[in-house]
């Protein structure tokens, strides 16, 4: 049954605390995307996340807290290196995949014996779980498998009708979701990148990267969200074009019979605008500064939709620091359409 879905403005935040804690979903921005939250005790609550997103049951989902206080409840013994992780990386755009305690209902974890942990770098989202008071299990707050969400109107484009409320706290910073490092492992492994890099981990601990980061092969038991089902993807079709002469081989796909008739565009760095003819083209940002792209890259996802094309090919970025993360993404919302020029 549809509800109605209202956007409130960060002065009105009370409203959002009461409806969690009365076991309903509110979407929240974070320094990452906008997450979809809910109580993460409470397994009808969460089961009403899964509800609105249409989101796989066996997608575990990431628990956000206030305070380093509130870890012991939320897991079991583990690693005393993570608790490094969280002195250096807390509250940022790190979550850690920790073994959970009794309390984290199997519904949150997708049935796994471990659950992923963070503090968001937000103001508004720290105040939020401080007046709730409870650990909010949120992924983000869009429609499963389509682009997340960095603006509350994003939100409502895809929930309208699904969930009661929406806090609008303007567009997010990072633009891409948090790294995920499982610490139930020795190394330390990545499950998914994001704004915490790996050059930077490694400067407290020895990292390992999971092989799915880079290629979508199949996972039958995600330990991570983003790890198994398509992501980050727009109706329209995405062609992730690599190697040393990108605008060359995207000129050439554009103009060949494959795509003739079809509406496209293209995600380009600044410097390659004019690269492009016939071709609807959108500004990524400089070539050498991936995290500027990484912040654009879902709402040009979203707008690439809005204008109606079919098809849109996306210029690969360089993988070092954030740009891991910004080509993960692409390679996600590309499926397996990724073409070496």
């Amino acid at each position: 049954m549809a509800v109605e879905t209202r956007i409130i403005q960060p002065d009105q935040l009370e409203e959002a605390v009461t409806l969690l804690k009365q076991g309903e979903c509110v979407a929240f921005p974070t320094e990452t995307v906008y997450g979809l939250g809910a109580n993460a005790l409470d397994a009808k609550a969460v089961a009403g996340i899964f509800a609105a997103k249409g989101r796989p049951a066996d997608n575990p989902l990431i628990v956000h807290i206030y305070s380093l206080d509130q870890v012991m409840d939320l897991v079991g013994d583990y690693h005393p290196l993570a608790n490094t992780l969280m002195e250096r990386f807390w509250p940022g755009p790190l979550s850690l995949v920790l073994p959970k305690s009794h309390r984290i209902p199997d519904i949150v974890s997708a049935g796994l014996d471990t659950v992923a942990i963070r503090m968001p770098d937000h103001d508004l989202a720290l105040e939020l779980l401080q007046r709730a008071n409870l650990p909010v299990a949120a992924p983000s707050a869009n429609i499963s498998g389509s682009p997340s969400p960095t603006r509350a109107e994003h939100v409502l484009q895809d929930l309208n009708g699904r969930i009661p409320l929406i806090v609008d706290g303007g567009p997010t910073g990072w633009g891409v979701e948090s790294t995920v490092l499982d610490c139930t492992c020795l190394p330390f492994r990545i499950l998914r990148p994001g704004g915490v890099t790996v050059e930077q981990l490694q400067q407290v601990a020895e990292i390992a990267v999971d092989p799915s980061v880079f290629h979508n092969g199949v996972v039958e038991k995600p330990r991570s969200p983003g790890m198994k089902y398509k992501h980050y993807a727009p109706k329209a079709e995405v062609v992730l074009v690599l190697g040393d002469r990108i605008q060359e081989k995207i000129n050439l796909l554009a103009h060949s019979p494959e795509f003739a008739g079809r509406k496209l565009g293209v995600l380009a760095a600044s410097e390659h605008l004019e690269a492009y003819s016939g071709l609807t083209v959108f500004d990524m940002g400089p070539e050498l500064e991936p995290k500027i792209a990484a912040s654009r890259l879902y709402n040009l996802l979203r707008t690439v939709d809005q204008q109606g094309l079919d098809v849109v090919f996306v210029e690969g970025f360089t993988e070092n620091e954030i740009g891991m993360a910004l080509m993960n993404r692409l390679r996600k919302a590309a499926g397996n359409r990724v073409i070496q020029s």
